[in-house]
């Protein structure tokens, strides 16, 4: 759940979009937001930017870890008004859909090859072993 900070005061929230508009929506504005990026990916950042709100999505590879005494979210409101907040773009939609299908091809090419290699080797530890050339022809899948 995120932790959210304003100069107002801090809120945990859940990573409902709807529920972080609401918000934001009741600070005074203008407002402006900064997240990490991760896996919940780019759709807060459009909907604040479509609401006219000022968001950076943070860089987390390029930020420096604060202390764990709950300041992290001072400490980013201060970069972000300071302009000094390490910022990623924000993919449209087409490039993040080409994004998910790229990584879905690619796990789905991960999970067969981890499947014939159990396969594989439950068919070893029975004694079976394929004598007939390549592993991956019609015939061996037979």
């Amino acid at each position: 759940m995120p932790l959210l900070s304003a100069g107002i005061g801090r809120k945990r929230l859940d990573a409902e979009t709807l529920n972080v508009m609401v918000w934001v929506a009741g600070l005074p504005q203008p407002a402006a937001v900064v997240y990490e990026a991760g896996l919940t990916g780019f759709v807060l950042a459009r909907a604040l930017d479509k609401a006219g709100v000022r968001c950076v999505v943070a860089a987390p590879s390029k930020m420096e870890r604060p202390d764990q005494d709950g300041q992290a979210g001072c400490a980013r409101a201060k970069l972000l008004q300071l302009e000094e907040m390490p910022a990623v773009r924000a993919p449209t939609l087409a490039e993040e859909a080409a994004r998910d299908l790229v990584r879905g091809r690619d796990d789905v090419r991960r999970d067969l090859a981890r499947v014939r290699n159990r396969v594989s080797e439950l068919l070893l530890r029975q004694g079976r072993v394929w004598r007939g050339g390549s592993g991956r022809t019609c015939i061996h899948h037979a």
